[in-house]
């Protein structure tokens, strides 16, 4: 049975979040508990560490891995503010909109250099396929890259600093959501970086790639990460991190957003860049029964932008609607790289689809409306 927060709209179905005996689940327990850190302090700490980091132009300062959007675009205007000269590294999306290679271009006329590596297509494209087929996950790929090239580039380049934004498992809730968790490292990675079970390490073995196929995802050895000394922080940690206030820093600097609410969303600033993000959300919704207007929902409920109520009603109207299109772009166009039809596309979902949430008829076939969307057991009850 579905079991959502007294506090937000979160279901009890969401990996890695626990409820207490009053029914409020740890992400808005871990948010309940930075409303009393003392930033000012926090950020003292920042400064005495990013001191030890300045090359005095010898090098840069830092790495801030960047995809255009408004969080990372909040972070390289966090370190010009501080004074720091970091090395902005990209790892390409998937499929890249254009609303992400502007916002993307954008950074760079902060005025800071930026790496951008693409990894190569047709290997992505296998990847994708493997990822949606195998764990349900379009976007496995990508989320790996995320955190593996940013880190090679820190020891290609000897930089050892690594400054990311925010700690998911802290905003989310999850087991690193403690404050002592402010650091991002190989167990962070391959603990909560989102793998699914399938290990870099599988695709040579079990699919049939070659390591050189594969090295945007392989992470540095502990003999490189140890010889250059990489540390990767969280800034989240030391600053209030906000998804609505860092979006308006961003738009300030020259981000560009949708103009409407994104399919399967309810704001029109966040998860920009990439095509195939509609197809990603989607499959949590069929896993877990909440998507996107789920997570941005208890966002604003936990600040107390908005009640409970509206998150509920947003909810219903916006979350787990089959991604015909994403930023317009039809779904049949987004699947034509990976070599799926739309048909061949449903037989995947309905294979992930958890049928403790979802209906199905007297013959076991999935409920679904005239535009291909499920619907929830009776037991959904907010």
């Amino acid at each position: 049975m579905l079991i959502y927060c007294k506090r937000c709209v979160m279901p009890s179905t969401k990996p890695d979040l626990h409820f207490d005996d009053q029914g409020v689940c740890s992400a808005c327990r871990s948010y309940e508990n930075r409303k009393v850190i003392d930033f000012d302090a926090r950020r003292d700490e920042l400064l005495r560490v990013l001191e030890k980091y300045r090359r005095g132009g010898t090098n840069w300062d830092c790495i801030v891995p960047v995809s255009g959007g408004k969080d990372s675009t909040t972070q390289v205007v966090r370190m010009l503010q501080l004074g720091l000269r970091p090395l902005c590294v990209t790892s390409t999306t998937c499929d890249l909109s254009d609303i992400g290679r502007h916002n993307l271009d954008n950074i760079k006329r902060l005025g800071v250099d930026l790496i951008e590596m693409s990894p190569n297509p047709l290997v992505r494209a296998r990847l994708n396929r493997i990822g949606l087929t195998e764990v349900g996950d379009i976007s496995w790929p990508e989320h790996v890259g995320i955190f593996t090239i940013p880190v090679r580039a820190a020891v290609q380049f000897d930089v050892p600093l690594i400054v990311w934004g925010e700690n998911s498992q802290n905003e989310y809730g999850g087991p690193a959501a403690a404050a002592e968790n402010n650091t991002l490292s190989r167990a962070w990675l391959e603990e909560f970086g989102g793998l699914l079970g399938l290990r870099v390490s599988d695709l040579c073995d079990v699919y049939g790639f070659t390591t050189g196929d594969i090295i945007p995802y392989q992470y540095p050895s502990d003999d490189d990460l140890k010889r250059v000394g990489v540390t990767g922080l969280f800034l989240g940690y030391y600053m209030p991190w906000d998804g609505l206030a860092n979006a308006l820093i961003a738009q300030a600097n020259g981000l560009r957003t949708y103009g409407k609410a994104i399919e399967g969303s309810v704001v029109d600033y966040e998860n920009l860049d990439n095509y195939q993000t509609g197809i990603h959300d989607y499959f949590k919704f069929l896993k877990f029964g909440f998507g996107r207007a789920t997570d941005i929902a208890c966002l604003h409920i936990r600040r107390g932008r908005i009640s409970r109520e509206d998150g509920l009603e947003m909810v219903r109207r916006h979350d787990g609607k089959f991604p015909w299109s994403y930023l317009g772009k039809s779904l049949e166009d987004i699947l034509e790289p990976l070599d799926l039809t739309v048909d061949e596309f449903v037989d995947v979902c309905d294979q992930f689809t958890n049928r403790r949430i979802f209906q199905s008829d007297g013959k076991g076939n999935l409920k679904k409306d005239k535009r291909g969307n499920l619907q929830k057991q009776n037991y959904d009850n907010r």
